[in-house]
């Protein structure tokens, strides 16, 4: 099995920055991509970014240019850099990782259980 725990999630000013984290543990073999998402309230779940274990990245439209997601492979985990926030940013913030577990021939999406991000002043 393959868990993924997130943290960083706070407070703050809009104009301001903050850093999450997502770790994955378990009998993890190999991670392939791992991603972002986020859900304000009434609104959808949306792709906020994403990256390869080869390090390519990609984002959304909405945070493109003030965010920005990178990884330590060694660690099995990735982090998303959030700089000149808005309270439009405000949502919980979930991690998502494709996945082979030791005992699985194929990977599974995995999920983590958010990360409250509030953007206020």
């Amino acid at each position: 099995q393959v868990q993924l725990v997130e943290s960083g999630g706070d407070l703050v000013q809009p104009g301001g920055s903050l850093r999450l984290s997502c770790a994955a543990s378990g009998s993890i073999f190999r991670i392939y991509a791992m991603r972002w998402y986020r859900q304000a309230p009434g609104k959808q779940r949306e792709l906020v970014a994403a990256t390869t274990s080869g390090g390519s990245t990609n984002y959304g439209d909405s945070v493109k240019g003030r965010f920005t997601i990178s990884r330590d492979n060694a660690k099995n985990t990735i982090y998303l850099q959030m700089n000149n926030l808005k309270p439009e940013d405000t949502a919980v913030y979930y991690c998502n990782a494709d996945a082979q577990a030791t005992h699985l021939g194929s990977p599974y999406g995995y999920w983590g259980q958010g990360t409250q991000v509030t953007v206020s002043s």
